[in-house]
């Protein structure tokens, strides 16, 4: 019975000792930066001229404010001008990863010689062309192709319609009456949820994700590790930025590896994010920041 009650000791011991080495990150309610002084003040000395910087970032919300419909949004036109600044520096590594399909990102974007993921990084791009695709197994694609088909013969009405991207979509509600929304985006999540895919709730929309362990954080870290290798994380520095609950699997898996910054209004919002930014335009700041220290 001593033996028993030794070994159960251990085995407590050693649980505990494992989750204080291996700490996972917890959300928080992150410290705001509202403008360019405000990264210097909270910022010092992160990013140096000498050393490369990986910077990467959202599009929707992130690099371009939310829009009524997706195919209206448009960078501001001072922020447009210092991404393609930065993106053109040798030590500036560039990549957006958006939820957006990936040709369509590259569209709305449009700079040569940058890395873009889609679909929530499920296919990814690189400068010369080459690609990663993360391969659906066939029961998940049937069960996509079917989900689709439901979704829009049941709640694509009344001004609802759904974005389809083939290996993941997104139900977009914005323009829907507002004694009808929570009917159809409850009737919207069942669908998705019965098919066995991720519904995550986005900006007036439902995006709906395979039931795969791949993400926009698994994206990040395979970006990094193919652009500086496995040990990446002691080759560069790191700034994420996004606005979305999809964008916290980035924000989580680069805790205490880089720094990323969530977008949101709500000051007591919890975010594995180490800053938050207050509203869209303080992405200029951002961006300006950086540009700060590597053109000018």
């Amino acid at each position: 019975m001593k033996s028993i009650v030794f070994l159960l000791a251990l085995l407590l011991n050693a649980t505990r000792s494992y989750r204080e080495i291996v700490k996972m990150p917890e959300k928080q309610v992150a410290p705001v930066i509202s403008n360019l002084e405000d990264f210097a003040n909270n910022l010092p000395g992160y990013l140096i001229s000498e050393s490369p910087v990986a910077v990467l970032l959202d599009y929707d919300g992130t690099l371009a404010p939310i829009a009524d419909n997706p195919a209206k949004t448009k960078m501001p036109v001072e922020l447009e001008a210092i991404l393609h600044k930065i993106a053109k520096h040798p030590k500036v590594f560039l990549a957006v990863i958006s939820g957006r399909g990936l040709k369509d990102v590259q569209k709305q974007v449009n700079i040569d010689g940058i890395t873009y993921a889609g679909n929530h990084g499920l296919e990814i791009e690189y400068p010369d062309g080459s690609r990663h695709d993360y391969e659906l197994p066939t029961e998940i694609q049937k069960n996509y192709t079917q989900m689709v088909r439901e979704l829009k013969e049941k709640v694509e009405k009344n001004g609802a319609w759904v974005e389809d991207k083939k290996v993941s979509l997104t139900y977009h509600y914005r323009d829907t009456p507002a004694a009808l929304k929570d009917q159809q985006k409850q009737l919207a999540s069942e669908i998705c949820t019965k098919f066995g895919f991720r519904a995550n709730q986005a900006h007036e929309a439902i995006e709906a994700k395979p039931p795969v362990n791949w993400n926009k954080g698994e994206a990040a870290v395979y970006i990094l590790k193919q652009k500086f290798g496995d040990n990446w994380s002691q080759k560069v520095s790191v700034v994420f930025a996004g606005d979305d609950t999809t964008d916290e699997d980035a924000m989580r898996v680069l805790r205490g590896l880089g720094r990323s910054f969530r977008i949101s209004a709500d000051a007591q919002i919890q975010t594995y994010a180490d800053f938050r930014l207050p509203k869209q335009a303080v992405m200029t700041d951002l961006l300006k920041w950086i540009a700060n220290v590597y053109v000018s």
